[in-house]
């Protein structure tokens, strides 16, 4: 393939560059490949983008260079790359995001080298209203992503006692996040105190395993179960978005079922795809992560 090439996806124009570039060293995996997966995992991860401000992590010499975080929209983008004005109250103006609405807006924003896809939990047009609960699972050392699996375990029960569907995935890099789809009018004043109230429940119960503070001194061998980022102006990694690792590992969604059978496995690396696996099994699978697009769930009231 060409270093270079002119292509046309779905009637836009768009001159994608230095194709060979090698964007994870110690896999070979190219600029190419990145475009390529990103092109056929489209169908399953557009739902999951559209409508929602997009934050970009380029990596314009590959993982192993810098890179840097990008929200506002480029000023080069095409015309016909759609932007949401966001207020953004930290940086007391508008901030225009991208919103990857199309399968050629998600071509160009992977020919920038835009590795790592990250998003808001709201729609850009209604920035205060979640659309979503979501808890980070981060396994501090020797925690692993085995640890974060029994942690999910106890918040997928704490959920069907509420009558609520949860749905897991892999962070792509050590952990896991669990969802709550909401879809109903709501706002982070409900869901960040009702997340940071579970969190710390956890903690109470199984205080040798979970920790709900972001203290890094508190997190050796526990796994942090993240309830910040239930905040309008914090992003989080969108479900099959590629991972800066050594190799091109993605935030693969699983079933329950999946990650019942980690624990009894106990194999840190059995609940870890790469960008070809994860290719097959949106084709055998469908995506395991529509109904968090579109179930409607509202959160019982925190009591007292």
């Amino acid at each position: 393939m060409s270093s270079s090439l002119e292509v046309e996806v779905e009637g836009r124009r768009l001159a994608l560059s230095n194709l060979q570039k090698v964007m994870y060293p110690k896999a070979g995996f190219t600029k190419a490949h990145v475009i390529d997966y990103y092109t056929r995992v489209a169908p399953a991860v557009l739902p999951h983008l559209r409508g929602r401000p997009l934050t970009l992590k380029r990596y314009p010499n590959g993982v192993e260079g810098k890179h840097f975080y990008e929200k506002q929209c480029p000023s080069h983008r095409p015309e016909w790359v759609r932007t949401q004005a966001v207020w953004s109250r930290r940086n007391n103006r508008d901030i225009n995001f991208c919103l990857a609405d199309d399968l050629p807006t998600l071509v160009w924003a992977a020919n920038l080298a835009d590795l790592e896809l990250h998003t808001s939990l709201s729609m850009a047009d209604d920035v205060m209203r979640p659309t979503m609960l979501v808890f980070d699972l981060d396994p501090g050392e020797p925690a692993t992503i085995v640890d974060c699996a029994r942690v999910g375990s106890w918040l997928r029960g704490i959920f069907d006692h509420l009558g609520l569907e949860s749905f897991p995935k892999t962070s792509g890099s050590k952990g896991m996040q669990v969802y709550v789809p909401l879809n109903t009018p709501t706002s982070y004043d409900e869901t960040k105190p009702f997340a940071r109230a579970l969190a710390e429940m956890l903690e109470r119960q199984h205080p040798d395993l979970v920790v709900s503070s972001m203290k890094k001194s508190l997190r050796g061998g526990k796994v942090l179960v993240d309830w910040s980022q239930n905040d309008d102006h914090k992003t989080t990694v969108c479900v099959y978005s590629l991972r800066a690792k050594e190799r091109p590992t993605v935030s693969t969604p699983v079933t329950w079922d999946e990650v019942d059978e980690l624990l009894e496995r106990d194999d840190p690396d059995w609940l870890v795809f790469d960008s070809g696996e994860v290719l097959e099994r949106v084709e055998e699978l469908g995506d395991l992560f529509a109904p968090v697009a579109s179930l409607e769930q509202s959160l019982p009231e925190l009591a007292g």
